[in-house]
């Protein structure tokens, strides 16, 4: 079963995604942590990306659909994936079409996560993420155990400089002009497709996010 999660940051999908993961013991993939593993590892991938990102330009599709394909080629053809706010442009989507269709996979169910924006703001200037290793997590709805320590890797917590309101507000427009035609896209593919209510509990979102994937699988 291969899963594309969509919706604006701050939805939550990126919760939804890896607990689904680590239920279903399948890959979750963010091109985000593509990326640190890349660096961090040290690959040729890694550091052409780096390039990019020391310039503060953005990493081209092809890059970030090389990384894909190399990630891909390491996970069990069998195996459930849940791509989590990949692809963000229709370019993406195209060549991520390409990609699984080489490696023997398609999409199974594209899954749009919908919240108002101040629902979403307020989620982003609570949330506080791992340097280390990529974890989320958000003091209002799902803080981690010791405050300010990552639960899974024991790294420090930071606030990213692009939560604060002003900044989320400017990323919610970019997003509505760059990725918001993805639906249009998958809807006119064909593929399967859902929307689920975000602005509810996280066990609420997750129950009918379940229920999504259970139907797709």
């Amino acid at each position: 079963m291969v899963l594309i999660l969509l919706g604006p940051p701050g939805v939550g999908k990126g919760t939804q995604a890896v607990r689904l993961a680590d239920e279903l013991g399948g890959a979750h993939i963010s091109t985000g942590d593509l990326l640190r593993a890349a660096r961090r590892d040290g690959t040729e991938l890694g550091a052409r990306a780096q390039k990019y990102m020391d310039a503060g330009e953005l990493v081209p599709d092809q890059l970030i659909l090389d990384l894909v394909r190399e990630h891909l080629a390491g996970i069990d053809p069998g195996a459930h994936v849940l791509f989590d706010g990949f692809p963000r442009t229709t370019a993406q989507a195209t060549g991520l079409g390409d990609v699984l269709e080489r490696s023997g996979r398609r999409v199974d169910r594209v899954v749009l996560f919908e919240a108002p924006d101040e629902t979403i703001v307020k989620r982003l200037s609570g949330r506080r993420s791992c340097p280390e290793c990529g974890a989320v997590y958000n003091t209002f709805s799902s803080p981690s155990r010791v405050e300010g320590t990552c639960d899974r890797c024991g790294g420090s917590l930071v606030q990213r400089p692009d939560d604060a309101p002003a900044t989320v507000r400017r990323r919610l427009e970019v997003y509505r002009d760059q990725t918001e035609p993805l639906v249009s896209f998958y809807e006119s593919a064909g593929a399967p497709f859902e929307r689920i209510r975000a602005d509810r509990s996280v066990e609420e979102v997750y129950a009918d996010f379940r229920g999504v994937a259970e139907v797709a699988g």
